[in-house]
């Protein structure tokens, strides 16, 4: 029985330590998931990795197929996933590397496919979305993080932009004053599709800069890529605690 999804963002294409036992394309009424589902074996439980942007990081934000991705996870019978998401810092204590367990959202992005429930409907279908994340699956995170000894901020609020362009600075303004904590331009509709399938579903996020006009200089890759190296370091410390919880 596979136990967990997770889904690999920037800086997490590959889960190091997993026994890959087999790798599957699944075909969805929405296309064609990111990547091949890869089965295997983590700290001697099943679990299955998806990584959002393709196996080469080809696929930017905005042409990730969700719907295909999710749909493929439910279709195997799983019912956890926890999604992992490279991020910048606009709250002042959320800096380079350190994780994060968003606990709300606010979406501003627009133009994605982000509903199941569109066509050939018998009934129109609404989802509480209240709280976007699940709580419990939160909790064991958290649990995790603590078992391992590792620093983590307990809940955030994630902004979820368009992309791929990063924002500007009077943007990252005004999602402070929204009350935003992170920003980032993977958080929807994943979490939304994930509830529309009555999916268990937590982000852990890692910051990856400072937000636009939140550092001291110009904010490039090379900054991004050696923030995340060392962030998902510690990701893998928690995902391998966490697997034994669920």
């Amino acid at each position: 029985m596979i136990e967990l999804a997770i889904i690999g963002g920037t800086g997490l294409t590959a889960l190091e330590g997993l026994e890959i036992t087999r790798q599957q394309m699944l075909y969805t009424p929405y296309g064609e998931p990111s990547s091949p589902i890869i089965h295997g074996t983590y700290c001697g439980k099943s679990i299955v990795f998806l990584a959002r942007h393709g196996t080469r990081h080809t696929i930017p934000p905005h042409k990730i197929n969700y719907r295909a991705n999710i749909w493929s996870i439910k279709e195997l019978g799983i019912k956890t996933v926890i999604a992992v998401a490279a991020v910048g810092g606009i709250h002042p204590d959320m800096r380079p590397k350190d994780l994060v367990l968003p606990h709300q959202l606010i979406d501003y992005t627009w133009s994605r496919e982000h509903t199941f429930f569109a066509e050939d409907l018998t009934h129109v279908t609404h989802i509480d979305f209240t709280h976007p994340y699940c709580e419990s699956l939160r909790s064991q995170l958290l649990t995790a993080a603590q078992q391992v000894d590792l620093t983590i901020h307990p809940q955030g609020i994630y902004g979820a932009t368009q992309g791929p362009r990063l924002e500007t600075a009077a943007e990252i303004n005004r999602m402070e004053r929204d009350g935003c904590d992170i920003v980032g331009m993977t958080g929807m509709p994943e979490a939304a599709l994930a509830r529309e399938l009555e999916l268990d579903y937590a982000t852990c996020a890692v910051v990856a800069n400072p937000a636009a006009g939140r550092g001291s200089a110009q904010i490039t890759m090379a900054e991004i890529e050696a923030n995340l190296k060392q962030g998902v370091q510690n990701v893998r410390r928690l995902l391998a605690e966490v697997i034994r919880l669920v």
